[in-house]
């Protein structure tokens, strides 16, 4: 007896267990079922179009282009050396300045210089006292001799003494200018304006005559300045066609896909190709008044060549690379998907030109989703991402939204839209299931 009371109260409790878990297992299946509804693709099943994102390909002006990476140039260098040898009194600049030509840099122990130059006046001053006195003794002779007292011996004799002292005088001169030019290289001029580099000597050291070792400083001029870059040989008959032309410019930036910097013109242009590479070298002179330009900066040349006025356009994302070269994903009348080859002319900024392939007007994919075949059936989405098509519109009282329209095929028949009646204030598009939960 006691064991069919258990057996049965066993039996109740299962049941109540049992109908519990039907009873919490309605609302989940409820909530999936609506989960279903909602979440099925607009159009057929699950199967419906792919959103993408498109533009046309347009036709507007652009530029032929000649990009190239060059070295930035001073016009003028000098490396400033001593000319004379003594210990540096002063530097009179500080590393680093700019320096007009003609300033004194640097200032060498001149007593020296001054010694010799004062020694070689001297030295003049005194030949030339007996160059006057010869003159005169010349002049006094030549009565003499007209009058025989004298014989042509003795004339002689003045006369070459004065001839010799002419010629010492003249030495003597020579000495006082080399002196002199010796005492003003005590004193380092800058041969040109420019900026000044690194110091290689510092006051009290003695500076030694030239030489092979570094220069005491060098000064590089910084307006204008070079540009040197080299260009494919390929490119050098269309530049030198297009060399005269207005259009064409020569544009210098630190960064490819910054602005210009600065404008240049073309100075130079190589009378030999290089072998090894097949390019050749082109100089630009620029105006860097604002030093805008370093010399020894790698700098981005871009050369205009002329302007094509209907360019074919799309943007750079719209161009894919494939085994075959690059293509565009175009979007015909039925909204079907084509792949669709193209030629790239290249590529300015984020727009890239085409030679060949597509033609205005023609709407390519900008955002390839990684479904996308060809033949496939796409919709286009706004800039946020939604459909263009199919948006509620307003707020309040308005048309009537048709549920299958906005839900597609294969949508809950009995759904309706909350809102969606002509005296609806909610907003349109918010499905409420009529399904139990």
């Amino acid at each position: 007896m006691k064991r069919l009371t258990m057996l049965l109260v066993f039996l109740a409790i299962g049941a109540v267990v049992g109908g519990g878990y039907w009873y919490w297992q309605q609302p989940a299946s409820g909530a999936a079922a609506e989960k279903q509804t909602k979440g099925k693709g607009k159009g057929k099943g699950g199967g419906g179009p792919l959103m993408v994102k498109a533009t046309r390909a347009v036709a507007k002006p652009m530029p032929v282009l000649i990009e190239a990476v060059g070295t930035v140039e001073s016009e003028h260098s000098v490396q400033v050396r001593a000319q004379v040898s003594g210990v540096l009194q002063s530097v009179q600049f500080k590393e680093g300045d700019m320096v007009k030509a003609g300033q004194v840099l640097f200032q060498i122990d001149p007593r020296t210089f001054k010694a010799q130059y004062n020694q070689a006046v001297a030295a003049m001053a005194r030949n030339k006292a007996q160059l006057e006195n010869a003159r005169a003794q010349e002049e006094r002779l030549a009565p003499l001799l007209k009058r025989e007292f004298i014989t042509r011996q003795e004339y002689d004799v003045a006369v070459t003494s004065a001839k010799s002292l002419e010629a010492a005088v003249q030495a003597d001169q020579a000495t006082v200018e080399q002196v002199r030019i010796q005492l003003e290289f005590a004193s380092i001029r800058a041969p040109i304006a420019g900026r000044t580099g690194t110091l290689a000597v510092k006051p009290g050291n003695l500076v030694p005559v030239g030489g092979s070792g570094a220069p005491l400083v060098t000064i590089n001029s910084m307006n204008p300045i070079l540009v040197a870059f080299s260009i494919p040989e390929r490119q050098l008959e269309e530049l030198r066609r297009n060399q005269n032309e207005k259009d064409m410019r020569i544009e210098i930036l630190s960064d490819r896909a910054g602005l210009p910097v600065a404008n240049g013109k073309l100075v130079f242009i190589d009378n030999t190709i290089t072998p090894q590479t097949g390019t050749v070298l082109l100089k630009t002179s620029v105006d860097n008044g604002k030093e805008a330009l370093w010399p020894g900066q790698f700098a981005n040349v871009r050369i205009v060549l002329r302007i094509e006025p209907n360019a074919v356009v799309v943007p750079e994302a719209a161009v894919q690379p494939g085994q075959e070269g690059p293509f565009v994903y175009l979007i015909d009348d039925e909204s079907k998907v084509r792949v669709q080859p193209v030629k790239v002319a290249r590529q300015i900024g984020n727009d890239v030109v085409i030679a060949s392939g597509i033609e205005p007007g023609n709407q390519v994919i900008t955002e390839i989703p990684q479904a996308l075949q060809a033949g496939a059936t796409v919709r286009l989405a706004s800039a946020e991402g939604e459909p263009t098509k199919g948006k509620g519109k307003g707020k309040g009282k308005g048309k009537k939204t048709d549920a299958k329209a906005e839900m597609g095929e294969g949508e809950n028949p009995d759904a309706k839209v909350e809102g969606g009646g002509e005296k609806g204030k909610g907003k349109k598009g918010e499905v409420k299931s009529d399904a139990k939960s």
